[in-house]
């Protein structure tokens, strides 16, 4: 079956981590041909199909030229692969959005999507989880300055992030104190032009903020807890944080088992669901990672898990 990876250039990818690389991978050692393309390859014209210039690859085993390229790129319309997987990392902005519209119309003329674009353009990363509130802690979504020093006069320690950040960027913590509250919100906010997220500051962050990898509306059995290191209070591994994988505990399969069925309904074949403590704070939908610090920590493979699923949603 011939998989097209929609995903940032191979060029940047860095094997040793990267998830999508894994899924490559597990589905070449069943045969499977890989094609890639980037979303702005994507187009349409009319009296045609949505398509992209796609290029054939297999994986060499090389730590560094690890893909050789196959044959000539060739204009493709995506109905005619076996099945699209977006994987390009946030953030989601106007372009990714655009990209997903076409991708919608690539389903209308026959294409397999992973994750739908619908499902992508309906859960925004940090506001998905205003859906579950019995698992968050207390959460505040404003675009005023007033709004978050309530908020913090309330709960006294916070964080405040940007709805469109990645990997930790833009992540405030304001403290008992409140020093430079004022100067926090009006970078976020742009003096009131952007809307940004409050959250309560969790304590249990120094135990890791928890990566739960739900694969078609199953939690794998191991979270990835990324640990801050040193003055940090971000977790992320872009960041510096270090990756434990671990059993999941109680509460995060409580969590995961009462979510995961319902984002899979609404097409999310994988889904990434951090979780501090006992709180949800987002659901990432995009494209989750962790899959090789799992693999490799626990012995539980990922990536299987996930072929697997997309083999059983091809065959449905």
């Amino acid at each position: 079956m011939k998989l097209l990876f929609v995903a940032d250039p191979l060029e940047k990818f860095k094997t040793y981590k990267d998830s999508t690389f894994a899924m490559m991978r597990e589905a070449a050692s069943r045969g499977h041909q890989l094609l890639a393309c980037e979303p702005e390859d994507l187009m349409w014209q009319r009296g045609g199909r949505v398509g992209a210039p796609l290029r054939a690859f297999t994986l060499t085993g090389d730590a560094h030229a690890w893909f050789a390229p196959q044959g000539d790129v060739q204009l493709t319309a995506l109905a005619d692969v076996g099945a699209v997987i977006m994987r390009k990392d946030p953030p989601f902005d106007s372009e990714y959005f655009y990209a997903t519209h076409l991708l919608e119309q690539a389903e209308r003329e026959g294409a397999r999507v992973f994750n739908s674009p619908r499902a992508l353009r309906d859960h925004p990363e940090k506001l998905a989880i205003l859906e579950f509130p019995q698992f968050i802690g207390p959460t505040l979504v404003t675009r005023s300055e007033a709004d978050v020093k309530r908020f913090h006069a309330e709960h006294r320690d916070i964080i405040l992030k940007p709805l469109d950040g990645m990997g930790g960027m833009g992540i405030f913590r304001v403290g008992p104190d409140g020093l430079n509250l004022g100067s926090i919100v009006e970078t976020l906010n742009k003096g009131g032009a952007e809307t940004v997220m409050a959250q309560r500051y969790l304590t249990e962050i120094v135990n890791g903020d928890k990566r739960i990898l739900v694969i078609g509306g199953k939690p794998v059995p191991f979270a990835l807890a990324r640990i801050p290191q040193g003055s940090e209070i971000r977790g992320n591994l872009a960041v510096g944080g270090k990756g434990v994988a671990q059993p999941l505990a109680a509460r995060d399969r409580e969590i995961a088992e009462a979510i995961g069925p319902v984002l899979a309904a609404r097409g999310l074949l994988l889904v990434g669901l951090d979780v501090i403590g006992d709180c949800l704070t987002e659901i990432n939908v995009t494209s989750p990672t962790g899959f090789q610090e799992i693999t490799t920590q626990s012995g539980f493979d990922v990536a299987k898990t996930f072929v697997d699923a997309l083999e059983g949603a091809l065959a449905n």
